[in-house]
């Protein structure tokens, strides 16, 4: 565990208490939606325009997050509904993508850990399944995207946000006692050591590798400034991704690996603890990225929870750092409008100062984990 100061313990009773606020507002108006972002103030829905999209389980998990943390049945029956609306995915194979661990298990894994609802452990078992099917065991690698006409082209690409699914290949082995599903998240994590983390603790967005071998041919930017800058999102996952798998496997490699990113990672935004979309990008313009800043608060403070004693304030202080500047400058309290933090990136070339559905989400969860409410995901 970690200790708070007073001030840091006042800080996230109030935010809590805004959080819910608001969200019993927002929920109501947004019980059937699946938010991407929001369209002047209020949220936009998926639900038809992509049911597959990689962001369609946050709206539910804020809901559970809610529920175990204030009782209040509201927020159970939009996350449930949201699960539900969820098979529709489930039933278009050829649309399902590597983000399957950020949409089940935000969406299922909270209903079957606390309720026992066997459907919810078919999908998540389903769901594993599809992503195990994504493996290269020739390259040692889970694939990442399919999508666009040179799809064959994309058969060795892998990315940084994949470690963000791979918490659900753990779920497989641990729940359904198949010890597989560790050993394919385990490769991957390995690649990832090897081929997307530089010495620095900076982090490739993309790695290209011979589908035949595994060996990285090509490392290539996307949503970051460009191929050898630092996207700051894929910091972050890096951050989380790396500490939970050293959750789930006790392998010290991966806590270190968390550690030399967060360090970068804190390095990069210590100034005024508001992160750029990109670390080594122009100084104008300036494009924030408050998801990346929450995201990596989320894993600093899984990080002070495993670290020695002397080590853990170091990631304690950094994550309030971010939240408590992200919240002051980016957060919008109103119950008029349906996104809590704005000022988030989706790309650096586009998609700048908006606000998206995932920085909520983690904004909610890292106050829920200074609530100390019981670990729902992940």
């Amino acid at each position: 565990m970690f200790i708070l100061s007073a001030e840091e313990v006042k800080w996230a009773e109030e935010i809590w208490q805004k959080l819910d606020g608001k969200l019993q507002v927002v929920t109501k108006r947004s019980c059937d939606k699946f938010p991407f972002w929001s369209e002047n103030g209020l949220h936009d829905d998926m639900k038809d325009e992509n049911i597959n999209c990689w962001t369609n389980g946050f709206w539910s998990g804020i809901n559970w997050l809610m529920y175990v943390g204030t009782g209040k049945e509201a927020y159970k029956k939009t996350a449930l509904e949201g699960e539900k609306l969820l098979d529709k995915a489930l039933s278009r194979p050829e649309m399902i993508s590597h983000d399957v661990g950020f949409i089940w298990m935000l969406a299922a894994r909270p209903d079957w850990r606390l309720t026992g609802n066997h459907q919810s452990w078919q999908r998540l078992k389903v769901a594993a399944s599809y992503l195990m099917g994504r493996f290269n065991p020739e390259g040692g690698y889970v694939r990442a995207w399919d999508w666009g006409k040179d799809n064959m082209e994309k058969v060795g690409w892998t990315i940084i946000d994949t470690m963000m699914n791979l918490p659900l290949l753990y779920w497989a082995s641990e729940d359904c006692g198949d010890p597989r599903y560790k050993f394919v998240a385990m490769k991957h994590t390995d690649m990832v050591m090897r081929d997307h983390i530089r010495p620095d603790g900076s982090v490739y967005h993309i790695v290209v590798h011979d589908p035949f071998t595994g060996e990285a041919v090509e490392k290539r930017g996307l949503q970051g400034y460009a191929a050898e800058s630092s996207w700051s999102r894929g910091q972050s996952w890096a951050i989380y991704g790396f500490t939970l798998g050293y959750l789930h496997t006790g392998e010290q490699e991966y806590l270190a690996t968390a550690k030399k990113v967060a360090h970068y990672f804190i390095a990069a935004v210590c100034e005024d603890w508001l992160p750029k979309s990109d670390f080594r990008s122009p100084k104008e313009p300036v494009y924030f990225d408050s998801s990346a800043g929450l995201c990596a608060a989320c894993g600093m403070l899984e990080l002070a929870k495993i670290v020695p004693e002397y080590e853990k304030r170091l990631y304690v202080h950094a994550a309030m750092k971010l939240l408590m500047n992200i919240e002051k400058n980016f957060a919008d309290w109103s119950t008029d409008t349906d996104f809590i933090i704005g000022n988030s990136s989706g790309w650096y070339s586009k998609e700048q100062n908006v606000n998206i559905i995932y920085a909520d989400y983690f904004f909610t969860e890292a106050v829920y984990k200074l609530k100390n409410f019981e670990p729902l995901f992940w």
